[in-house]
Order: C-alpha cells, then sequence, then structure tokens
C-alpha cells in the first residue's frame, strides 16, 4: 500500500515510518516541510532501502500537493503533521492555525479528489481537556474542551475530519496518543529537555510544582499503535492510545536525575504557563478490544533505553537544544510581561 506519511521526519511520524518500511505490505511517501522540529537524521537508517520516498514540502502548500499526489498516486494517508508544542502555540498561536487546520483541510480535499482509502489523522489527548485527579479516563466519545492554542488547533482539526466523513463519505479514523517519549525528539519537550541540562549539570526549570500529570506512552509503542489501526480501525472511528503510567512531571524528571546520577537540587520551580492543564489520561479499552494492540514498554525501561541514547547522541541533543533556548527565552519574557500587567504580545 503506498501511503503518505506526513510529518514524517518528525518524531512520531519518523517511528512510524521506520516500522512502515519494515513491512513489506507498504511504501511510505514521506512528506515534511523540515521546520525546526523536523530532521531527515531521523530516516537515515532507512533512506536508501528504496523502500520509501521523501518530499520536502509545507502542507499548507495545496498546489505542491496536488503534484505529490498526481506523481505518486497514493492509497492512504497517515497524517502527522503538525505543530505540537503547547509553550510555543501561546506565543505564535497563527501558525498553530496554518499548520494543524489549513494544512488537514488541504489534505481532506486531495484524498477526497484523489479516491484515498484510509485517511488516518493524528490528534491528541488534549483536545478533551483537562481532568481532576480523581475523575475517569478520557473516552472517545468525551465532549472536546481544548485549553490552549495548540489543542484548540487539534480539536480544529478533528471537526474538518469528522465532517468529511459525515458530508462526503471519506474513510477517515482519528487517533487521540497520549504523550510519547523515546529517541529522537525534539528537546522543547520535557523528557529530552530534562536530560540535556541535567547531562551538562544545569538548572532544570519546571512549571508550578511539578505535580501535573501525564499519561506516557513509548514511541515505538506509539508507531505499532498507528500501524494496527491502519491496517485492522474501522472508518469514521476515533481511538485513544496511551498506557496505564499516569505520572506527575516531577517524578518523571527524578527518574531521569536517578538514572544520571544527579541530585533533584538541579530542578527550578518557575512560574507556571498560563492555561497549564492539570491531568490528561485515556481509556485505551476500545483499541485493545478491535485491534488487539497493548503497549509493551513500561515506562522504567523505556526512560531507561530514552536516557542512554541521548547520553550515547548527546551532540544531536545538545546542538537541538541550544536551538530552542533563543524560543525559550522569548517565551519566557513574554509570560513575565504577561504577569505585570503589561499584556501579552503576539510575536510577528
Amino acid at each position: 500500500m503506498k501511503t503518505i506519511v506526513t510529518g514524517a521526519a518528525g518524531f512520531i511520524g519518523s517511528a512510524f515510518t521506520r516500522l512502515a518500511v519494515s513491512r513489506d505490505a507498504f511504501y511510505p511517501v514521506c512528506i515534511d516541510v523540515l521546520s525546526y522540529a523536523g530532521d531527515p537524521e531521523r530516516l537515515e537508517q532507512v533512506k536508501g532501502t528504496g523502500k520509501m520516498s521523501f518530499y520536502q514540502a509545507d502542507i499548507a502548500d495545496r498546489k505542491r500537493l496536488e503534484e505529490i499526489f498526481s506523481a505518486e498516486k497514493p492509497q492512504a494517508i497517515v497524517h502527522f503533521a503538525a505543530e505540537t508544542h503547547v509553550d510555543r502555540s501561546i506565543l505564535e498561536p497563527a501558525s498553530f492555525i496554518k499548520a494543524n487546520v489549513i494544512g488537514t483541510e488541504n489534505l481532506l480535499e486531495l484524498a477526497l479528489r484523489h479516491g484515498i482509502e484510509k485517511f488516518i489523522h493524528i490528534s491528541t489527548d488534549e483536545v478533551y481537556g483537562e481532568l481532576s485527579a480523581g475523575e475517569e479516563k478520557f473516552r472517545e466519545d468525551n465532549c472536546l474542551l481544548p485549553n490552549s492554542p495548540y489543542s484548540a488547533s487539534k480539536a480544529s482539526a478533528d471537526m474538518f475530519v469528522r465532517a468529511f466523513r459525515k458530508t462526503y463519505g471519506l474513510p477517515v479514523t482519528t487517533i487521540r496518543p497520549s504523550n510519547n517519549y523515546g529517541p529522537w525528539q525534539y528537546p522543547e519537550k520535557l523528557i529530552p529537555l530534562v536530560i540535556a541540562r541535567a547531562l551538562r549539570g544545569e538548572n532544570i526549570p519546571v512549571y508550578g510544582k511539578g505535580e501535573n500529570i501525564r499519561t506516557w506512552l513509548f514511541v515505538e509503542d506509539c508507531a505499532e499503535a498507528v500501524m494496527r489501526i491502519l491496517e485492522a480501525g474501522g472508518q469514521g472511528e476515533t481511538y485513544n492510545i496511551g498506557s496505564s503510567e499516569e505520572k506527575m512531571n516531577r517524578d518523571v524528571i527524578a527518574s531521569i536525575l536517578r538514572l544520571l546520577g544527579r541530585g533533584e537540587e538541579l530542578i527550578t520551580f518557575v512560574p507556571d504557563r498560563p492555561g497549564h492543564d492539570f491531568r490528561y489520561a485515556v481509556d485505551t479499552s476500545k483499541v485493545e478490544r478491535e485491534t488487539g494492540w497493548r503497549p509493551l514498554v513500561r515506562f522504567e525501561e523505556g526512560i531507561e533505553r530514552t536516557v542512554r541514547w541521548y547520553s550515547e547522541n548527546s551532540g544531536w541533543l545538545f546542538k537541538k537544544e541550544e536551538e530552542a533556548r533563543t524560543f525559550t527565552g522569548q517565551l519566557k519574557k513574554r509570560f513575565e510581561e504577561m504577569k505585570s500587567g503589561k499584556g501579552f504580545c503576539f510575536s510577528s
């Protein structure tokens, strides 16, 4: 099956692409704009196999997408491409609308025009909003109550996907994963950022009291879940994917510090970001029942593998973390201005 994979040089998209190349039944047609978060190094081990093709293209550019669809004649789409960093969305919400909403709508129209047999849309558990400590996990039929510009853009994309199913009969399936972690993740996200700072013996900034709770899913388990749903998921269905491992941010950080032989004195608590959701957790009984998928990598194993990979690839990690620092400084300044009553000015 010739399958367009958008965001193929991203963190999760590249994990799925590597998995797809290993399956004889799939030929990934990779599309990625190669923004700051996309890196062709993630595909280095598979690019010379002859079992994939790659196009540098922006999914917001419909003309370019049309050229790729016409040339490749794909049968399926797995749509990972997105702006995903919540902090960045607070500073630059318009770029999230362009990538996550306009880009998704472009793909939907082209899928309809070119007779795509399966359209797998990768969303996020953040579209559901937040949970308190005692609330039941989110199910697929929960209302969408996004609280950040990022999650609002993804919820909007989800609604376009739903509309194209209901209005045009497009064979779509939506997947809402929990927080992913593992090798190759860009260090604006919590786990690789903490590893980079800890390896250097630098202070680790943690929002609030570090009590926010997330469900952690190893990236290879996520890629396998997407593959199972591509193969056996129902059309028009939505599937949550995640693990049973809910952890406070400060406990995740403590695990990393222990593995690196560092003390918790490196932790520095900083003022919380605006609209910071307290807890995410998803009920995965539907995907387990319908596809047989279950996560295989426990957090203790996954975080050890992750820390080891970044330690062995510290050159890549430090380079990317230096890139991320510029943005982090800008965001910190804007947050301070907002809290001081000067308002919040978006970047141009």
